[in-house]
């Protein structure tokens, strides 16, 4: 029976909709119409039906009792695949979704080995943040994202990452006391934070909202490449992860704050939809998350911060 046939039946089944079935499996719409027919022939029954002209396609009731045998066929041989090891067979295009905190620590050691292991795996990057991966996870536009997690919804896999703590800095041209600082004086500079709708620009924004000062500024953007390039210059004070600030610490061009409240260390997951089973992301989960304990541990000995 043919493998592909069967996937892309699984996809149909899930998405609900022949374009969207062929966006995902990287093909055209006709080739899947082709698949399914070829599949209904070869079983000798109906799978879907139309709910009108241009309405999405449901499953019949064949369709549906068929269903849970094709997608326990799939995982099995992506089980035989993985006891014989055979990762070069992978291929296809892995849809990956990145925070700009990954891209910036681990994210090339992570694509080197999974490289290695998979040399015919195409990866499509997309950088963003959280809530914007998180929803490309949902709706499966993406295979896998590398965010700020957990994504606690069912038939969501969540792989814990890195950690990684923050800090207030600013620059030294800004000529803050060298002291314990309160919030209330912090305020006189804009802050530049995180995108808004985030967890920690949301938790940033309410512990200043209450404040008994004066509506606070804020400077949020989805760069945290430009957070930091902004608070070198003197445009504001901001909270940037340690791990991305060592060797601006070092030269002089930032200075840490030490401030009586500190946002949340920023918890990072590999988090995947398994309905219907993802074998990809099944497999480059694994290679995720060995790449974030050899960093960390790296981390922990004082080398490959940047």
């Amino acid at each position: 029976m043919n493998y592909k046939r069967l996937e892309t039946f699984m996809w149909v089944a899930t998405i609900g909709n022949f374009r969207k079935a062929a966006e995902k499996l990287h093909t055209t719409q006709p080739a899947i119409s082709a698949r399914i027919s070829g599949l209904e022939e070869e079983l000798g029954v109906k799978l879907f039906e139309r709910i009108g002209g241009s309405s999405p396609i449901m499953l019949t009731p064949k369709g549906k009792e068929l269903l849970p045998y094709v997608e326990k066929i799939l995982y099995q041989t992506e089980q035989l695949r993985k006891r014989a090891e055979v990762s070069t067979a992978y291929s296809g295009v892995l849809r990956l979704g990145v925070a700009e905190t990954i891209v910036n620590t681990w994210l090339p050691q992570f694509l080197s080995r999974l490289h290695k292991d998979m040399p015919e795996l195409a990866v499509d990057m997309v950088v963003d943040v959280t809530e914007r991966l998180a929803v490309g996870i949902k709706d499966r536009s993406l295979d896998l994202a590398l965010l700020m997690g957990p994504i606690t919804e069912p038939n969501i896999v969540n792989r814990e990452l890195s950690t990684f703590d923050l800090s207030w800095v600013a620059s030294p041209d800004l000529d803050l006391p060298d002291r314990l600082l309160y919030l209330e004086e912090l305020v006189n500079w804009p802050i530049i934070t995180y995108a808004r709708g985030t967890k920690p620009y949301m938790e940033i924004m309410q512990r200043f909202r209450d404040l008994e000062v004066p509506p606070v500024h804020f400077f949020s953007s989805t760069s945290l490449a430009a957070c930091r390039s902004l608070t070198i210059d003197g445009v504001g004070i901001s909270t940037l992860p340690n791990v991305m600030i060592k060797k601006e610490l070092e030269e002089g061009k930032l200075k840490k704050i030490r401030a009586v409240w500190t946002p949340s260390d920023l918890p990072f997951t590999a988090s995947y939809s398994d309905e219907p089973f993802n074998p990809i992301a099944d497999m480059v989960i694994e290679m995720a998350v060995l790449a974030a304990k050899e960093y960390d541990a790296r981390r922990l000995s004082g080398e490959g911060e940047n």
